[in-house]
């Protein structure tokens, strides 16, 4: 059996001053940033052409300008009234950030979904959703009130199962103008700072 041994370098009182000054520096930097949430709520068409509403939302971290670390951001949510599908936008900051692009971004899921434009089905490698920007390296931390959301995939099929297993997978439907897209911002925690859940009625009818 192996003995675990603790690095040296950090025993003692050195290196319990170490760990100390780096729990410092974490609580500082929690400490000092403030949180919001952010969300908007807009109408628009699903692939199949049904009106629907459709919410955007993410949380933010901001820190002042003093301060040495940037504002951080949750991933961008893009979901639409009565479809289980969610989307989520990276940028650059997240580990989950994939390879189809630059900027705020979400790829195709193979098999799900296809590229609009030329009808192929689109995969990891190809965009379905993004943020417009003409900064290349833009963050989700700093989208102001006003974002430009570009949809170019639809469903490769709106229904996912059969029978009482269906579920409804449709999304917001692509078009060549992007979605103009006012967003709120309140303190989180605060009494304004959730979104307002989406009309059930409509999706019951159906």
């Amino acid at each position: 059996m192996t003995a675990f041994r603790f690095n040296t370098s950090l025993s003692g009182t050195a290196g319990i001053a170490r760990l100390l000054v780096v729990a410092g520096l974490l609580v500082m930097q929690a400490g000092c940033a403030t949180y919001y949430s952010h969300y908007a709520m807009f109408p628009a068409e699903n692939s199949k052409g049904e009106p629907r509403t459709v919410r955007l939302s993410w949380d933010t971290a901001e820190y002042p300008g003093w301060w040495f670390a940037s504002d951080r951001a949750t991933p961008l949510t893009v979901e639409t009234q009565c479809s289980e599908r969610v989307w989520k936008l990276y940028d650059e900051s997240h580990a989950e950030a994939e390879g189809c692009g630059q900027g705020i971004r979400a790829c195709g899921q193979p098999a799900q979904d296809r590229l609009v434009e030329s009808r192929q089905p689109a995969g990891v490698d190809d965009l379905c959703m993004s943020v417009r920007s003409s900064d290349s390296e833009a963050r989700i931390a700093d989208i102001p009130g006003r974002l430009e959301l570009v949809v170019a995939c639809e469903p490769v099929s709106p229904v996912k199962g059969e029978g009482k297993e269906a579920v409804n997978v449709d999304y917001i439907r692509a078009s060549t103008v992007p979605y103009t897209v006012y967003s709120r911002k309140a303190p989180r925690g605060a009494f304004n700072a959730r979104p307002p859940k989406f009309e059930r009625s409509v999706c019951d009818a159906e």
